[in-house]
């Protein structure tokens, strides 16, 4: 069974609930990151912010107070490093998430994105092939 922990993203970037919300975004654009996971001090997870999140930013581009906080989405989808890869994928495929925070004891331990999944299923391809 291929779990979480085989394919996930160890090097997680984060933030914090107090980041400014510019601060974030411009992590989204220079990491090339589509989302971030919100972390408490402890790394348990508070929420994400994503590119969906910081759209509404265009109609009040000065508005440079803001914290993630007030943007990001608590009611975070997320999944145990030991859950299986066919019930994240399920979620994909019934959902419009895009990536999701793996967890250990209830803390951030690393991300699988949907791309995560399909360069997997492409590995696993080149696998069959070379045993054939």
């Amino acid at each position: 069974m291929f779990k979480a922990k085989d394919i996930m993203k160890r090097d997680v970037i984060t933030v914090r609930r107090q980041t400014p919300i510019y601060e974030a975004i411009r992590i989204l654009v220079e990491d090339n990151v589509t989302g971030l996971p919100v972390v408490n001090e402890d790394m348990s997870i508070a929420g994400i912010v994503t590119e969906k999140d910081v759209l509404a930013l265009l109609y009040n581009i000065e508005d440079r107070m803001r914290k993630v906080e007030d943007f990001m989405t608590e009611d975070v989808v997320s999944f145990d490093e030991d859950d299986s890869l066919i019930g994240i994928t399920e979620c994909f495929i019934e959902s419009h998430i895009r990536r999701v925070p793996i967890t250990s004891q209830g803390k951030l331990v690393g991300v699988i994105s949907r791309k995560d999944i399909i360069a997997y299923i492409l590995k696993l391809r080149h696998k069959d092939k070379a045993v054939c």
